[in-house]
């Protein structure tokens, strides 16, 4: 894959040089509407990104500056899921190494695992667990961003989930931490599944972010990822789940989310 010729296509249209890039999951678009003197480009019109098919996924990569920064804002994702390989799903990770970016915030819509992280609860992922059945950086390794077997000893930077709990604190709003874990889908997970999941020591369960955080370590960038708890999951009861359900949660936690997102940045 060829990403600078996405870079250079960037480059013209971008103004300056983004220091963050930011991932926005479903439900969560609207931190992209805070960002001030935007650049809107659409995926289709960048070389190698693929499109967004997923309803509240934008489909938008907008340049701006958010709490006085310079960011780079992916409104929407790609998902496994969706039948992109992941070096599809990856490639834009990849281009904003290249253009210069150094730190990356993901955020998610998961179910809970966990008893005490309700819906509206926002959780600040410490670790996670690849259950995807593949890994982003399976073939040849690209030694232009980093080494074949990358540590994830400190996937996500310890020293930003201290700025970020410091940051929730302040503004009196809950955060709590736990661990990921990413499965393929579309299918919502069983309960089988769940409780599976939940005595490997995972917390929150979603279809995204661990491959764009292992290519992101890759490439040497600091990363920082919350998910927003949309839906208990069936070890606690035997309802549908829907993902307009998990549009409509994403809601209760949104604002704080933003407010935490953007007091970072100011503390970058």
């Amino acid at each position: 894959m060829d990403f600078n010729i996405a870079v250079q296509y960037l480059k013209q249209r971008c103004g300056a040089i983004p220091e963050t890039a930011i991932v926005l999951g479903s439900g969560l678009s609207t931190l992209a509407d805070l960002i001030e003197d935007k650049i809107i480009i659409p995926y289709k019109d960048i070389p190698g990104f693929v499109q967004s098919t997923v309803e509240g996924h934008s489909g938008n990569l907008i340049f701006g500056n958010l709490s006085g920064k310079r960011v780079v804002c992916q409104q929407g994702r790609f998902h496994y899921y969706e039948g992109w390989s992941l070096e599809q799903i990856t490639f834009p990770v990849r281009v904003f190494a290249l253009l210069g970016v150094k730190n990356y915030i993901a955020t998610n819509a998961a179910g809970s695992l966990n008893e005490t992280m309700t819906p509206g609860q926002i959780v600040l992922i410490k670790d996670h667990i690849n259950h995807l059945g593949v890994n982003p950086l399976r073939g040849v390794n690209l030694s232009e961003f980093g080494v074949r077997f990358p540590s994830l000893h400190d996937a996500y930077s310890y020293q930003l989930r201290e700025l970020a709990l410091k940051t929730a604190q302040e503004n009196a709003i809950s955060l709590k931490e736990g661990v990921y874990i990413a499965v393929s889908g579309p299918s919502f997970e069983t309960k089988a599944e769940c409780k599976m999941f939940a005595s490997w020591g995972a917390d929150v369960v979603g279809m995204s972010t661990v491959p764009g955080v292992i290519v992101a370590v890759h490439c040497g960038l600091k990363v920082l990822a919350f998910s927003v708890v949309t839906n208990m999951t069936n070890i606690f009861h035997s309802l549908e789940h829907t993902h307009e359900d998990v549009q409509k949660a994403a809601e209760l936690a949104k604002d704080n989310l933003e407010l935490i997102i953007s007091q970072i940045l100011k503390k970058i």
